[in-house]
């Protein structure tokens, strides 16, 4: 089990229960007054820290290396039903960009999403969540797929940002993103958006246009990161706590200014603590907001989905 810093305190304790119940196990001394005690301390110690996080540290949690993933998070809601689906029909097969078709119960839908890697190999060949722009037309030709045949959108979001290389600026990044803003605005089928992990600038956005967006509790939505944002302003990586605040970037903050429409709540101490229970309160969620959405016309569908986001922000005639 890997701790981040401000989950040190939780570590020393857990040591300490262990070792009492060690104890207890290789002695006939009776320890467990010691253990409940202590299994008490835990548990209050973990409601004192993870209620009251920073900005900062939700963004630690959104990347913890033992958070699931696009496709953990596939195979637990779909199972065996699921079929990978490849290739934008023009340049290639983006790894960073997965999408197919999948059911959850006996509904089917398309489900796209940036995946990451679980170790050093596997982040490389997924280009560490960063797609590129066959990732994005990839994704755009099985919503198109899915419009036709009248299947509703999933997007699980967890990126850093699209990839920013000289190789991906020549095949069009911008554009790419661009265009899959515009169609999925139009697009004729219900969409639910949920931020799994890291929500960072055009790389959401270019699946992120939904008629809903769901966010998870430890999660971050943003146009820029507070690294890049500490870098920018003041030239150093080392005001990136103060950034995130500044960011207002996390699920309260988003639900605050009306960006997303739900906070999906998570295990205490994130999605990784108990992935299964996790799995289950976004299955859901999804089912929730999908029946919810196909009681509308798809012309009532695009005309709210189109005024969701030309009454966003604040501004001055």
């Amino acid at each position: 089990m890997e701790y981040l810093e401000f989950e040190l305190p939780i570590k020393e304790l857990e040591e300490q229960y262990k070792k009492a119940c060690t104890i207890g196990e290789d002695s006939e001394v009776d320890v467990s007054n010691t253990c409940q005690q202590l299994e008490k301390k835990i548990e209050d110690k973990k409601k004192e820290i993870y209620k009251n996080l920073t900005a900062w540290q939700r963004v630690q949690l959104s990347r913890h290396p033992n958070r699931p993933y696009t496709l953990d998070y596939i195979k637990a809601l779909c199972g065996d039903t699921f079929l990978e689906l490849h290739g934008d029909r023009n340049y290639g097969d983006d790894k960073a960009m997965i999408g197919g078709l999948g059911k959850i119960g006996n509904q089917s839908y398309m489900f796209i999403g940036q995946q990451k890697g679980h170790n050093t190999k596997t982040r490389q060949y997924r280009n560490f969540g960063m797609a590129n722009p066959e990732g994005y037309r990839k994704a755009l030709r099985l919503m198109k797929s899915a419009e036709k045949f009248g299947i509703p959108v999933v997007t699980l979001i967890d990126t850093p940002g699209a990839f920013p290389g000289l190789e991906a600026e020549e095949r069009g990044q911008g554009e790419a993103i661009a265009r899959n803003i515009l169609e999925m605005s139009q697009l004729e089928t219900p969409i639910i958006s949920v931020i799994i992990g890291e929500g960072a600038s055009g790389g959401a956005l270019g699946i992120g246009v939904g008629d809903k967006i769901l966010m998870l509790e430890n999660t971050w939505y943003s146009v820029i990161s507070p690294e890049s944002c500490s870098s920018i302003l003041w030239r150093s990586w080392e005001h990136k706590q103060t950034a995130a605040e500044a960011l207002k970037l996390t699920a309260k903050d988003m639900k605050k200014l009306k960006i997303i429409d739900q906070i999906v709540k998570e295990p205490l101490g994130g999605a990784h603590k108990d992935p299964e229970k996790n799995f289950k309160t976004v299955a859901n969620a999804i089912t929730k907001t999908y029946n919810e959405l196909k009681k509308l016309t798809s012309e009532d569908l695009v005309n709210e989905r189109m005024n969701k986001y030309i009454n966003m922000g604040v501004y001055n005639d």
